[in-house]
Order: C-alpha cells, then sequence, then structure tokens
C-alpha cells in the first residue's frame, strides 16, 4: 500500500493529533525520510487543494480538521463540543496561558478574586496542569497549560496565541 494513503487512513481514523515521532516510530516498515516526505507531500496537496478537510500542525503533532468556511454546513450534521468554560474560567485560563507557570495567588491578585473553583474545573478538563513549585516561600504549586489546551485552541504551540497589540487592534 502507497505510504501516503497509509499516513492519510491514520490521520482521518485518529481523534487527536498524530506526531511526526509516532508515525516514524510505528511505521517503521518505512525509512523515517520516506514516512516525513510522505506527510509534508500530503499536507501540501491537502492545504493547496479545494478540499473541505485540511491537514493541520496543531498540538504538536498533525491532525485532519474540516475547513472554517464549511463550518456552519457541518453543524447542521455534527453536534459540536463546546468547551464549556464560564467566563471565570476564561479568566483564569487567559492569564495561566499568558504568565504561566502561575501560582494561585498571582492568579487571584490580576483576577481580583479567588480562583480555586476555575483553575479545579480547568484541571477537570484537562486544559491545564501542575507544573511543579515555584521558587517562592512555601514553594507554592504553579499551574502552566496542557497540550489539550493547544489542541482545543488549533495552537501548534503557545507562540501562536495572539500578542497582547493583536488582541488591542481587534478590540479596536
Amino acid at each position: 500500500m502507497e505510504l501516503k494513503r497509509v499516513i492519510e487512513a491514520v490521520l482521518f481514523s485518529s481523534a487527536r493529533p498524530i506526531t511526526s515521532r509516532e508515525l516514524t516510530k510505528k511505521l517503521d516498515d518505512f525509512p523515517p525520510e520516506e514516512v516525513m516526505h510522505a506527510l509534508f507531500e500530503l499536507v501540501h496537496e491537502y492545504n493547496a487543494s479545494d478540499r473541505a478537510v485540511s491537514i493541520v500542525e496543531v498540538s504538536g503533532g498533525y491532525q485532519m480538521r474540516t475547513r472554517v468556511d464549511c463550518r456552519e454546513w457541518v453543524k447542521r450534521f455534527v453536534k459540536e463540543r463546546e468547551a464549556g468554560l464560564t467566563k471565570s474560567m476564561l479568566e483564569t485560563l487567559s492569564i495561566i496561558a499568558y504568565k504561566q507557570p502561575v501560582s494561585k495567588k498571582e492568579i487571584d491578585h490580576v483576577r481580583g478574586v479567588d480562583s480555586a473553583r476555575a483553575i479545579k474545573h480547568l484541571l477537570d478538563k484537562r486544559l491545564i496542569e501542575l507544573g511543579g513549585r515555584n521558587d517562592d516561600i512555601g514553594k507554592a504549586m504553579v499551574f502552566r497549560t496542557t497540550k489539550m489546551f493547544l489542541e482545543v485552541y488549533g495552537l501548534m504551540n503557545l507562540t501562536d496565541l495572539p500578542t497582547f497589540k493583536e488582541m488591542e487592534s481587534i478590540e479596536q
């Protein structure tokens, strides 16, 4: 079977992004450089075409996703899974995303209210995780975002987050 077809089938059937490392490891019948070449060719073919699906780099891997311009049509057939985040959870998640690793005390200071409940819900949804302890007195736990966060928000890595200048220009 042609390698590109195998990779296409793997990406199509996976609910999560597949890393190039996973591909080369599990497709060990083929040389790693052939796997990578086939992957890049496939990504280029999908993204250069007028298909309703593209292959995007997200959360450190590759995933097939419906193009944005088809979203409204797809929503008629497939119920979209919402992240279900409250305003306080979004505020807390934003602070963690931009200031990570960050302690609860720092989050509370920025928000001006207790964030324990929001942090608990974000941990339950696997959007954040414990990131160790800081060097302050008491060695407080710090939080950081997860790969799930990157996947849910369609980010390859944290540098894809909009800058404060970009957000200000959107507001204006």
